[in-house]
């Protein structure tokens, strides 16, 4: 596995079968083990079973994470997983396994995924910090390996490893900054400052008309609460929310005449100390999925909450 000659090193590695996923894991957290390293593995249940099988007795000292369920909406991994881990063992390096996109992961997803795998870079260019990445090759598009080289400097294959030629991890993150397609039929409602109520009003009544219920109303009340606000406090003062119901899920976007210029913004904590500033992390932290495109026109923000 990569040689540490810099802060950070984001290999990612490429598997076709359960053998070559272990030969390509086991040895990286066994290394970082016998280093005195804080090790994470953070990969989708199945491939947990699988690892702490392998690693045995070793299993018991490393911090296991269900990505499908910690991860399942790809922009709060760099904050809730990895920067989490990173932040609670601030001396020495750190070492991580972290598995965001596999086979299932739907259309929706994806662009938050690949842009997730770009910003990992930015997020931890300057920290101690390994994370490698496994791809299931042999199932898999092509384009995603493609994009894949594109957001990992190193990549790993057949145990052989190699310098990416195509990595340009802003270039993704800027591919991927599409304007979302609005559907037909959403419930619209514009407001401004007087009627920031009014719009929270509108798009909970609409949510629980839809099927959101308890726990799940409640985290869609508190995410367009703090959408909204952003609208009015950093949008331009107004902005327009919708929600309608796709594929079992319920989905509210906003938008307004603002622009994200951090792409981080929402995926990275601010300081403790730092008053506001944690409107868009709730959002990622309460819902099923982010996505956003922001340019010089505006921003908009859509969430996914299934019940």
């Amino acid at each position: 596995m990569t040689q540490v000659s810099e802060p950070f090193v984001h290999p990612a590695l490429f598997y076709r079968d359960d053998q070559e996923y272990l030969a390509g894991t086991v040895p990286f957290v066994q290394d970082g083990l016998a280093a005195g390293e804080p090790v994470a593995v953070a990969v989708p249940g199945s491939r947990l079973g699988l690892l702490r099988t392998e690693l045995g007795t070793d299993a018991g000292a490393v911090r296991f994470i269900d990505m499908a369920d910690a991860g399942r909406n790809p922009g709060r991994i760099i904050p809730k997983v990895l920067r989490a881990f990173a932040d609670a063992h601030p001396a020495g390096r750190v070492r991580i396994i972290g598995e965001p996109i596999w086979p299932g992961r739907t259309e929706a997803e994806y662009p938050a995924c690949v842009q997730h795998e770009a910003l990992i870079n930015a997020a931890f260019h300057d920290r101690d910090v390994t994370i490698v990445c496994p791809y299931d090759a042999a199932r898999l598009d092509e384009a995603v390996l493609a994009d894949a080289y594109a957001t990992h400097p190193v990549v790993v294959d057949a145990g052989r490893e190699e310098r990416s030629g195509t990595y340009d991890p802003d270039h993704v993150v800027a591919v991927y900054n599409q304007p979302l397609a609005r559907p037909s039929r959403a419930a619209a409602f514009a407001f401004g400052a007087e009627l920031l109520p009014g719009a929270r009003d509108f798009a909970v009544d609409r949510a629980r008309r839809l099927g959101l219920t308890d726990e799940r109303l409640e985290d869609f009340t508190l995410a367009v609460a703090e959408l909204t606000t952003n609208s009015v406090v950093h949008g331009g003062g107004s902005g327009t929310v919708r929600v309608w119901t796709q594929d079992g899920q319920v989905l509210c976007e906003v938008t307004d005449a603002g622009h994200l210029a951090d792409p981080l913004a929402g995926r990275r904590p601010p300081p403790p100390e730092q008053i506001g500033g944690r409107g868009l992390l709730i959002v990622h932290y309460l819902t099923d999925l982010v996505r956003v495109h922001t340019g010089p026109e505006g921003t908009t923000i859509r969430f996914h909450l299934a019940n």
